[in-house]
């Protein structure tokens, strides 16, 4: 099966005074219909510029520099303005991770919601009206035509999140990008947030690109997991997977740093060292001043490709770990 939406090598730079900061640092990928891929990293590791990147959305001084992103294979790279803007919203939505910032104070909800789907399709007033009502409901909101009513700072964070969901998905997208929708909500506002957005997107066979920091979620929601540092993805299998027998050092050495209920005594190690510093990032891998299985080699190479090293299981790594005994380096 041909994949809906292929990332390939895509680079997104931010020049400034100080330097070059190179926030998405050769990102690759494919989502398949129906499918939901989790994207996982740290905050500053790139995945809120990669997710604004896709649609060409990257903020001044942002910059797309190379790179391809192909919907249905068509490169949204070469696209107009004109163009992406009949792509963005109607083709790939994004939830954006601020929902009380995205969401405009001075507006109305209906107003808000409405809008979106008299421009793009065209539908009259009291038809949006009750898609976006469906929309709220679907989404657990109680009492969804008193909703529409209010003003964004009259509404909780969880509400929101729900109103910024149902905005994105009113006109049915067929990729949805959602970055942090579930951040800072209580557990229970979130898992039932997540399983009704699973539930929505298995009914309309929608590819979503999860974007988080929450292993747990990724989890929950993910089909596939890529896990990225310092712009780059580090690994990238199945969520069965990664927390079956994580490969690269960075995502085995976040398993460790993670409490487990199924361990009675267990000894939580932190990864010494700090995030990379994004200016003017060397070629070298990302991790390498971290990294407790440096060789020689990752020294005075270039950063490693993200190499198949298991079936479905990719790895950007010279020096991987072997939890199974098979990988024979």
């Amino acid at each position: 099966m041909a994949p809906l939406l292929e990332v390939r090598d895509l680079h997104t730079h931010f020049v400034t005074k100080a330097g070059t900061v190179k926030a998405v640092n050769g990102v690759s990928f494919t989502l398949e219909a129906g499918k939901v891929l989790g994207i996982v990293g740290e905050s500053g590791s790139g995945k809120s510029t990669l997710a604004l990147s896709l649609v060409n959305l990257a903020p001044y001084p942002g910059e797309v520099v190379s790179g391809q992103v192909l919907l249905n294979g068509r490169d949204l790279m070469q696209a107009s303005e004109a163009e992406l803007q009949q792509v963005r919203g109607k083709e790939i939505a994004i939830v954006l991770q601020d929902a009380n910032a995205a969401l405009n104070p001075t507006i109305r909800i209906d107003n808000q919601m409405t809008e979106a789907l008299q421009g793009h399709l065209g539908v009259g007033k009291k038809q949006a009206e009750a898609t976006c009502i469906q929309l709220l409901s679907d989404m657990g909101l109680p009492d969804p035509k008193e909703m529409m009513k209010r003003y964004p700072y009259q509404i909780s964070g969880g509400q929101a999140q729900r109103v910024m969901l149902a905005m994105a998905l009113a006109m049915e997208p067929t990729v949805l990008v959602a970055d942090e929708p579930t951040a800072n909500l209580d557990v229970t506002i979130q898992a039932e947030i997540l399983m009704r957005l699973r539930g929505i997107q298995r009914e309309r066979n929608m590819a979503i690109l999860y974007i988080t920091h929450d292993l747990g979620v990724v989890g929950r929601v993910a089909d596939e997991v890529a896990v990225i540092y310092g712009g780059t993805i580090m690994e990238q299998t199945t969520a069965n997977n990664l927390f079956r027998k994580p490969t690269h050092p960075y995502t085995y050495a976040l398993m460790q740093s993670l409490p487990r209920i199924d361990v009675k005594q267990q000894i939580l190690t932190s990864i010494p060292g700090t995030p990379p510093d994004m200016l003017d990032l060397p070629d070298e891998c990302p991790f390498l001043p971290r990294c407790s299985k440096t060789l020689a080699k990752c020294r005075t190479s270039l950063r490693p490709p993200l190499e198949e090293v298991f079936p479905q299981h990719k790895v950007a790594c010279f020096n991987p770990m072997d939890p199974d005994g098979e990988l024979g380096r």
